[in-house]
């Protein structure tokens, strides 16, 4: 019985590869999409105020899936590194030993991609007064992982 639940810790590769490739995909789908509207803006340059301001809201959302895609890949790598190898080649800011770790990394990124989403309502703002409420949001949830975070270390 122990052997079978000792080797069970193999079953992880499962999100391993899932996580992995969820993440390969949003890294080429954000390459693809930044390239295209490249080519979309060069071959339809009518520059004005508006144009730019597509573009900012664009490359933001490009920003958006690259940084989810890296949320991904670090829950791969953390995954493969607790369950399976944990002698990975890795820079050291992006070793995991604990799932702990892996949760304080995810947090971080999580409050950037907040962030970066904010910012692209931020740029398309008309004066709703939903913004306000969205950032509120967002300023609680940072502040409750913050907590959470922090309480962690003590």
């Amino acid at each position: 019985m122990q052997r079978l639940l000792s080797s069970s810790r193999y079953l992880v590769i499962i999100a391993v590869a899932g996580t992995f490739f969820a993440a390969l995909t949003l890294l080429l789908y954000g390459g693809i999409s930044v390239v295209q509207l490249i080519a979309d803006t060069v071959m339809h340059a009518e520059i004005s105020g508006k144009t730019g301001k597509l573009l900012v809201l664009g490359f933001i959302e490009s920003i958006d899936l690259f940084l989810l895609g890296t949320v991904f890949f670090i829950i791969s790598l953390g995954l493969y590194e607790l369950f399976i190898d944990d002698t990975l080649e890795l820079p050291h800011w992006l070793v995991i030993h604990t799932l702990d770790d892996l949760k304080n990394k995810l947090i971080g990124v999580i409050v950037v991609v907040m962030s970066v989403v904010f910012l692209g309502h931020v740029v398309q703002w008309h004066g709703e007064q939903e913004l306000i409420w969205l950032g509120g949001a967002i300023a609680l949830v940072t502040a409750g992982l913050t907590y959470f975070v922090g309480s962690k270390k003590k």
